[in-house]
């Protein structure tokens, strides 16, 4: 399977412009079966208040950027995760959704929220889940959800062969931090970040970019330049993330010692 990222730079409140950009983007690696893009890529990041989030969320399933990614999922025969800004009755999410071709979507609200995005969202209501897609198994985690292992663990248990990791990092570690992430759970992790920056009421964020791919023995596939628009696809194998034997007489999920770690629940 081919399976890619795309870096750019979101555009803060504008969301005609970012749909162009994941339209343009997305033919540039037409020939991915999966395709990430970044955290909130359809509103930008740095909110100064709840009007600017309410001027630009949208429902699941019946706004723009469903409605955008499904259709370009069914152009490209391609399967997508986006970040976009979620309308619920109960209050905001910072979301992702993965469009899979032939109209169904999934959608995942983040768990983990970060710094002031707690002024503006709700964190989410369910545990995160996998999706069978033509590209393989699929699970969603956004952003800050890194710095938890218990996430991708929960992922893996359930069988994601592929995590999806829509970012805006501005932290140093979530990179680095990634190889582990793979590497423990044995599964590929696709962290998508963006690029540029947002300098809002004062507060200057910097996004470092560096997306990439690592596998399940924590190979770094392919990475994305820092401060550079990019788009990447390599060919993977996902049946790889299905062997969880790491020597001839340890595999990761017989050896686990579930009753010694009860203190996690």
């Amino acid at each position: 399977m081919k399976i890619g990222f795309a870096q750019f730079d979101v555009a803060m409140l504008d969301r005609s412009a970012n749909l162009l950009a994941i339209d343009r983007l997305a033919a540039t690696a037409s020939e991915a079966d999966l395709l990430v893009f970044p955290e909130l890529a359809t509103s930008g990041y740095d909110f100064i208040d709840a009007a600017e989030v309410d001027a630009i969320a949208e429902t699941f399933g019946a706004g723009p950027t469903s409605e955008a990614a499904a259709r370009l999922a069914d152009r490209h025969g391609m399967s997508l995760v986006v970040g976009y800004p979620e309308r619920a009755p109960d209050g905001f999410y910072n979301s992702c959704l993965l469009a899979v071709p032939g109209g169904r979507l999934f959608n995942y609200r983040k768990i983990h929220l970060f710094s002031r995005e707690k002024l503006f969202f709700r964190p989410g209501d369910s545990p995160p889940s996998v999706v069978d897609t033509p590209a393989g198994r699929v699970g969603m985690m956004i952003c800050f959800d890194w710095i938890f292992p218990e996430t991708a663990r929960c992922l893996a248990l359930e069988g994601a062969q592929i995590i999806a990791h829509p970012s805006n990092l501005v932290l140093e570690w979530c990179q680095r931090a990634m190889f582990a992430r793979s590497a423990e759970n044995r599964v590929f992790t696709v962290t998508a970040n963006r690029i540029g920056a947002e300098d809002r009421a004062g507060r200057k964020l910097t996004f470092s970019g560096a997306s990439q791919i690592v596998s399940p023995s924590g190979e770094y596939v392919v990475r994305a330049p820092e401060t550079e628009e990019h788009v990447a696809v390599a060919e993977l194998d996902p049946s790889k993330a299905d062997s969880k034997r790491i020597t001839e007489f340890n595999d990761l999920w017989d050896d686990r010692r579930p009753d010694l770690y009860r203190r996690l629940s």
